[in-house]
């Protein structure tokens, strides 16, 4: 009979780990997932300035079609983006022609006073920034989420619900200038 108890008992507290560790799990996944909208939501904040910072610097710099158009093509690929890789590199993509943008803004110094794109910059710069964080706080849960599927005995308990690990949000390897933060001069 006490046998039959310890038996028991070392089930009930198999069944309980199984229960915490999938719960855990399942806890780190929604984690991850809640930070993945956290930059959903600072992209298309991004994507919203956009349009206006254009249409601010066409009021001065009308002969610089090229420009306006990379910049609306990009945009849309990085809208329309799907996977972690190809949104990293539409993204990367992205910057680099705001980049040309702000080049542009730089050889018109009424524009670079206009109170309206100096407001748009800031706001830009705010946005990039809570992107940065808003990636880095995705990447840890990510990283806490691989670890933890990676680790034994979890791993057991990993593979038998299929939990499956997930993608870092990095910049793409287009070129190291690309991985620098959008530069918004003053």
């Amino acid at each position: 009979m006490t046998l039959l108890y310890i038996v028991l008992a070392v089930l009930a507290v198999i069944v309980l780990w199984v229960v915490f560790a999938y719960n855990h799990f399942v806890t780190m996944v929604q984690r991850a997932g809640e930070a993945w909208a956290d930059i959903d939501v600072q992209l298309k904040r991004r994507y919203d300035l956009i349009p206006n910072l254009v249409e601010t610097v066409k009021g001065y710099a009308t002969h610089e079609k090229t420009t306006f158009e990379n910049i609306a093509a990009a945009r849309s690929a990085a809208m329309g983006a799907q996977g972690l890789e190809a949104k990293g590199a539409a993204e990367n993509q992205l910057s680099t022609t705001l980049k040309s943008l702000f080049a542009v803004a730089e050889a018109y110094p009424e524009l670079k006073a206009n109170q309206n794109f100096l407001s748009l910059q800031g706001e830009l710069s705010d946005t990039e920034n809570k992107i940065q964080a808003a990636r880095r706080f995705y990447n840890g849960n990510v990283r806490d989420l691989n670890t933890a599927l990676a680790s034994f005995p979890g791993n057991i308990i990993a593979g038998a619900f299929h939990f499956e690990k997930r993608e870092f949000f990095e910049l793409g390897d287009a070129d190291a200038a690309a991985r620098e933060p959008v530069a918004v001069k003053f």
